[in-house]
C-alpha cells in the first residue's frame, strides 16, 4: 500500500524512482556471498543463514518462488520493483532447499537446515538410552540411516554414486557404529557412569570416519573436479577429493562433539537433584532440548570450519594433472579450486 507521500508523486517522479530501484539491482550478483568466505566468522554467518531450521517450515510454493527469483536474477530479468532484501531472502531459501550442483529440490530430511530438528531428537535419545544393548543398536541404526540420507542428499552430483555403493556405505557405517557402541558398552560396564555416557559419541565419530568416505568413494577413485580462478574446469584430482572428504569428516565430528561430550556431564549432575529424581520421565525430552541448543550453534560453526570453495596448491596435485596445467596455460598457475561438499 502506497504512503500519502508516494500518492502525491507525479508519474515522472514515480518512473524516475522505479528506474533508480532497478538500477540498484543492475550490479547485484545473487551468487556472490554476503559475507567474506575467506574468514571463519564470515563462513559461520553464511551457514547460520543457510542452515536456519525455520526454512524447513517454508511451504513448497514459497520455495518454488525462491528458485524462480534466483534464476531470474541470474538472467537479469527480475520483476520491476523487486527489492534487494527480497532477492537475498529468495537466495537463502534456495540455498537451504535446492542442490547447488543440479538445482533440484532436496528432500526435507536430508537438508542441512534439518540438522537441528533431526539431530536434536536422535542425539537426545542416543544419550538417554545408552544402557541396554537393544536400545543402543536401535538408536545407532536410526542415526546412521539419518546420516546416510544427509550424505546422499548433499553428495557431489558431478561424481554419481551407485545404489550398490550407497548400500555398502550404509551397511558398513551402521555396523561400525553398532559394533563400536556395543563393544565399548561392554568394556565400560565397570567404569564410572559418565564414561558410559560418552560411548554414543565414540560410535558416532567412528561411523562418520567410515560413512562419508564410503558414500563418496567415487570421488576418491575418479577424483573431484578442480577449476582455475575463472571457474574453468581443469581436470579431476584424487588428492583434492581426499582433502575435501577429510575436512567434511572433521566438520561432522565437530558438529556432534560439544553436545555429546558436555551434555552427559550436565545430565550427570542434573539427575542427582531431588526434583530430577522425581520426574525421570522428563529426562529424555530435556536431553533432546539441550541437544538442540548445542546444534543450533554447532551446525553453522562446524560447516564453517573450512571454506566451501577450497584452494589447493598445484604442486600438491597428481604429476599428470600438473603437466596438463602447464601445457594448457603455458605459465605457472599457483592454485586450483574445488567444492569440498558438506
Amino acid at each position: 500500500m502506497l504512503s500519502a507521500r508516494e500518492n502525491q508523486l507525479s508519474l515522472e517522479e514515480r518512473a524516475l524512482l522505479q528506474e533508480r530501484m532497478e538500477a540498484d539491482l543492475s550490479g547485484f550478483n545473487i551468487d556472490a556471498p554476503r559475507w567474506d568466505q575467506c574468514t571463519f566468522l564470515g563462513r559461520v554467518k553464511h551457514f547460520f543463514n543457510v542452515t536456519d531450521p525455520r526454512t524447513v517450515l517454508v511451504p513448497e510454493r514459497k520455495l518454488d518462488w525462491a528458485k524462480v527469483m534466483v534464476e531470474k536474477s541470474r538472467m537479469g530479468t527480475v520483476p520491476p520493483g523487486t527489492q534487494v532484501e527480497q532477492l537475498l531472502y529468495a537466495k537463502k531459501l534456495y540455498d537451504s532447499a535446492f542442490h547447488p550442483d543440479t538445482g533440484d529440490k532436496m528432500n526435507v530430511i536430508g537438508r542441512m537446515s534439518f540438522q537441528v530438528p533431526g539431530g536434536m531428537i536422535i542425539t537426545g535419545f542416543m544419550l538417554q538410552f545408552y544402557r541396554t544393548i537393544p536400545a543402543v543398536v536401535f538408536w545407532q541404526w536410526v542415526n546412521q540411516s539419518f546420516n546416510a540420507l544427509v550424505n546422499y542428499t548433499n553428495r557431489n552430483a558431478a561424481s554419481p554414486t551407485s545404489v550398490r555403493q550407497m548400500a555398502v556405505s550404509y551397511v558398513t557405517a551402521t555396523t561400525t557404529a553398532v559394533a563400536t557402541a556395543v563393544g565399548m558398552n561392554t568394556l565400560t560396564k565397570r567404569a564410572p557412569p559418565l564414561v558410559g555416557r560418552w560411548v554414543p559419541f565414540a560410535a558416532v565419530a567412528a561411523a562418520n570416519c567410515v560413512n562419508i568416505p564410503m558414500m563418496r568413494q567415487q570421488e576418491l577413485i575418479q577424483g573431484i573436479c578442480v577449476k582455475d580462478r575463472n571457474h574453468n574446469e581443469i581436470g579431476h584430482s584424487r588428492r583434492a577429493a581426499a582433502i575435501g572428504i577429510t575436512q567434511v569428516v572433521i566438520s561432522r565430528i565437530t558438529m556432534a562433539a560439544p553436545g555429546m561430550i558436555l551434555l552427559p556431564v550436565i545430565m550427570e549432575r542434573l539427575e542427582k537433584l531431588r526434583c530430577m529424581k522425581r520426574i525421570q520421565v522428563l529426562h529424555a525430552p530435556l536431553q533432546v532440548l539441550l541437544s538442540g541448543c548445542f546444534l543450533i550453534f554447532m551446525v553453522p560453526v562446524a560447516c564453517g570450519l573450512f571454506p566451501q570453495k577450497c584452494e589447493l596448491p598445484v604442486s600438491y596435485l597428481e604429476p599428470e594433472l600438473q603437466d596438463t596445467i602447464k601445457a594448457k596455460y603455458g605459465e605457472p598457475v599457483p592454485y586450483v579450486y574445488f567444492n569440498k561438499g558438506l
